[in-house]
């Protein structure tokens, strides 16, 4: 019998492929933002290729002095591409460790994100050279944290794409953004691999937005697909309505009036400041709420807003006829939270763990004339947990303090959806899609999502833990 040495070659290349990987059923691999809601990251692996799903700082992996851990569970040099949803931390807090590490591919992401990435990279090498700065004061070691070159390396990798936009990543996959309504330039991901002659279709949700939340635009449909891979912030829960919420920040400011108080409002730097001034503009503008003085105490607030103004056709109209002041400066933050009239501070740290919020809590902690108004979901281990908590004090700096100062939540100013939002926007993908993991969430949320999608026809919803791996 005569066998060809085409035969034998065919039978090589085959062994090759499967040594490397190459016919294994394609997979994603849970590396983050698993069974908590903070360090997304997912590894797709199809055939050759390896893709990255967000590359996120995870609260968990901080060291004893605060700094983040830089380490990944694969080698960054063997990542293809990666796939970014959108600029907040817990998302692309870490592109600048993957690029020094060895990744040498493209970042895809929207424009917005890219030019909002610039500023939040930015002050994350800012925050590191104070602390390598600390470190050597107090011989204490923080090498190997990012700097201004690692961010310069990360934004020449990224690839701005529009929105609907098929990209070719290459011969084996191709990927698309859609408008996810979460903040500027966020985007849910449809991922679409050829491998052996077969189609598989993943859609990445990354941050969901809320619909009927008129600032950005609302979150799109998911569609079905082979695996949905959807964040489950606040799953089980409704957030309060328009109305709701300006019902209970007019009391909240009105009794802090009477009382001759400030009015303290902590939110996160990106999509959260943003939002909150645009609906006190909007509420004092309508005489829903009492009108004061609005003070903002963030500088990257102050740069993100910036970036806003050039994507202004994405976002709604900036409402006029309430001004509001940047404080730039500790004098200038120190007079404004200590002058005898009240008014509304809004300070970055949303959770108050870190932030300008703690340079006005220092003076107002222990102020029964004055209010803190959460705007934020609040981390079980943050002191935004501990300020909403029943305990008459609270602690930080290193410090107990009597906790005198008024505490009140809003809670509809989430940028995530809530169990509303999840049934008008994935209903539509129940009946043809094979799998869903839920990510982006505390337990609690995630088996309350996990009941909700089951009940709306999904055959196969689970929560995975971290560095659990799902075959396609």
């Amino acid at each position: 019998m005569n066998v060809s040495h085409n035969f034998f070659q065919n039978v090589y290349n085959a062994w090759m492929k499967f040594e490397k990987n190459e016919l294994a059923a394609p997979s994603v691999s849970f590396l983050g933002a698993a069974q908590s809601v903070s360090g997304s990251m997912h590894l797709v692996q199809s055939g050759p290729h390896r893709y990255l799903l967000d590359c996120g700082v995870n609260r968990d992996d901080r060291g004893k002095n605060g700094v983040q851990s830089a380490s990944f569970p694969f080698d960054p040099a063997s990542i293809d591409a990666v796939f970014l949803s959108h600029a907040h931390m817990d998302h692309c807090g870490n592109l600048p460790y993957l690029i020094r590490q060895g990744f040498r591919g493209p970042i895809y992401c929207t424009h917005a994100t890219r030019d909002l990435i610039d500023v939040m990279l930015n002050d994350g090498a800012r925050i590191n050279e104070n602390r390598n700065r600390f470190s050597h004061s107090s011989r204490r070691s923080n090498q190997g944290l990012f700097d201004y070159d690692d961010v310069d390396d990360t934004l020449d990798a990224c690839v701005g794409v529009e929105y609907l936009e098929p990209v070719a990543v290459n011969q084996d996959a191709q990927i698309c953004f859609h408008d996810a309504g979460h903040i500027l330039g966020s985007a849910s991901i449809a991922i679409d691999l050829l491998h052996l002659n077969r189609e598989i279709q993943i859609y990445f949700t990354g941050d969901l937005g809320r619909r009927g939340l008129p600032f950005v635009a609302d979150p799109t449909i998911v569609p079905p697909a082979d695996l949905i891979i959807c964040e489950s912030t606040y799953g089980g829960r409704v957030h309060d309505s328009l109305e709701q919420m300006a019902t209970k920040m007019a009391q909240a400011i009105g009794s802090t009036i009477e009382r001759n108080g400030k009015v303290l409002i902590p939110a996160f730097s990106l999509g959260r400041t943003q939002l909150v001034l645009h609906y006190l503009q909007q509420w004092m503008t309508e005489g829903l709420v009492p009108k004061l003085p609005i003070f903002i105490d963030n500088f990257v607030a102050s740069e993100i807003s910036q970036v806003h103004d050039w994507y202004d056709d994405l976002l709604v109209p900036e409402i006029e006829g309430v001004p509001f002041e940047w404080l730039e400066s500790d004098e200038e933050a120190t007079q404004r939270s200590l002058q005898s009239d009240p008014c509304i501070i809004l300070a970055s740290g949303g959770m108050c763990d870190g932030g300008r919020i703690l340079h006005h809590l220092r003076y107002h902690i222990d102020d029964p004339r004055s209010t803190i108004i959460t705007v934020s979901f609040q981390a079980p281990d943050s002191l935004g947990a501990q300020l909403l908590s029943r305990s008459p004090r609270v602690r930080f700096d290193g410090r107990i303090w009597n906790k005198w100062i008024e505490v009140a939540e809003v809670k509809g100013f989430s940028g995530h959806a809530d169990q509303n939002d999840f049934d008008v926007l994935m209903r539509d993908a129940a009946s043809a899609t094979s799998r869903v993991r839920l990510v982006h969430g505390e337990p609690e949320a995630m088996r309350s999502l996990q009941q909700q999608l089951t009940h709306l026809g999904f055959a196969d919803v689970a929560a995975p833990r971290r560095n659990e791996i799902v075959y396609l």
